[in-house]
């Protein structure tokens, strides 16, 4: 009767709509913690102390922050255009978690299983500019607006480099799930198995590159306080203004959790006979978002022409070269089954 009512519109929709609240709930939870986490990994690194006074060991911080944005009141510039103004942080923060929809924590726990999931997701990541560009346009000033325009130069330029490295782990696969990619990572090796060894140039790239997609210092020159006030969230205020601060957190922890998926097994364990799962999943996603915050806090900021020059003149033309030699790996099968994994699963 149960597996009857699932099949049925009503059924599939409940399902649905469970799976969404089981993935989004615990991810905006998440994101207060990641912040608190940012924000001592930060302090650790300069000697300070960090969030230490709202909750044991100030774990209710970023709760309050939450809090305060929500309370204050929201001010609009005059002359802005409204519709355009508030619109603007909705479409940031909802591109950005459409995404998660085909994003797998293990082979059954997935709200969409699509064949062409890392299609799907290239397509909306480059989506959340439009919020972007929406938000400098709609605050008539001059520094959102140079700000939104410095952020669609550097999302465009970097995500070139970004799909270029991604065609490579689709040659070797031969599929675009995400399900198949961790998959064909899956093997007695264990973690020698993964793609962080057969593309591990690619791995430091798109890294950098995820740094430079999600604003992330050293890349953040869209809100570079020193030369823009902060960029185009410089006229937001209030709830608008956590909502930009939580589609790029949201956003950050989308890349943490593709290179998971794509360099390092996904939910794979990394050990040969422990049983893989979820916490695998989660365990990598946060190795790599500390990697983000030691990045943040160790890194000097680069000036706008050496980013672009970094993009356009180095990233692009090595990702470019590695997606020729993959295929040229994957065809000839010069190392077997190293970067032809479609051979293991026929």
């Amino acid at each position: 009767m149960a597996d009857f009512f699932l099949h049925t519109n009503l059924g599939f929709l409940l399902l649905t709509l469970g799976k969404i609240l089981l993935l989004v709930l615990p991810l905006f939870v998440s994101l207060a913690f990641l912040m608190y986490a940012d924000r001592k990994i930060w302090a650790a690194v300069q000697m300070r102390r960090g969030p230490n006074v709202v909750g044991v060991f100030g774990l209710l911080q970023s709760f309050a922050d939450f809090g305060k944005y929500i309370v204050k009141e929201v001010v609009v510039p005059a002359g802005a255009d409204k519709f355009v103004f508030f619109l603007a942080p909705m479409v940031s923060l909802v591109m950005a978690m459409i995404a998660w929809a085909v994003i797998p924590f293990s082979d059954r726990l997935v709200v969409s299983d699509i064949n062409v999931a890392i299609l799907y997701v290239f397509a909306v990541s480059s989506l959340e500019v439009y919020g972007v560009i929406m938000g400098g346009w709609a605050s008539n000033s001059k520094y959102p607006f140079l700000g939104s325009l410095r952020s669609a130069a550097q999302m465009i330029s970097y995500e070139v480099s970004i799909g270029l490295i991604i065609i490579g782990v689709i040659i070797s696969t031969g599929s675009m799930n995400f399900g198949d990619i961790v998959a064909a990572q899956d093997g007695k090796l264990g973690i020698f198995n993964w793609y962080w060894l057969p593309h591990f140039p690619m791995m430091f790239l798109f890294f950098i590159s995820a740094l430079a997609e999600t604003n992330r210092p050293p890349f953040d020159l869209p809100e570079a306080e020193s030369e823009l006030v902060a960029g185009y969230q410089v006229e937001y205020s209030s709830t608008p203004f956590l909502l930009f601060m939580m589609g790029e957190l949201v956003a950050i922890v989308l890349m943490c959790a593709l290179v998971s998926l794509l360099f390092l097994g996904g939910w794979l364990s990394p050990i040969p006979g422990l049983p893989d799962g979820v916490l695998w999943m989660v365990g990598k996603m946060l190795f790599v978002f500390f990697l983000f915050s030691m990045v943040k806090a160790i890194t000097p900021r680069y000036r706008y022409d050496q980013l672009m020059r970094l993009g356009w003149k180095v990233f692009l033309p090595m990702s470019l070269a590695w997606v020729v030699l993959v295929a040229f790996l994957a065809k000839f099968e010069v190392f077997g089954a190293f970067y032809a994994r479609w051979l293991i699963a026929g």
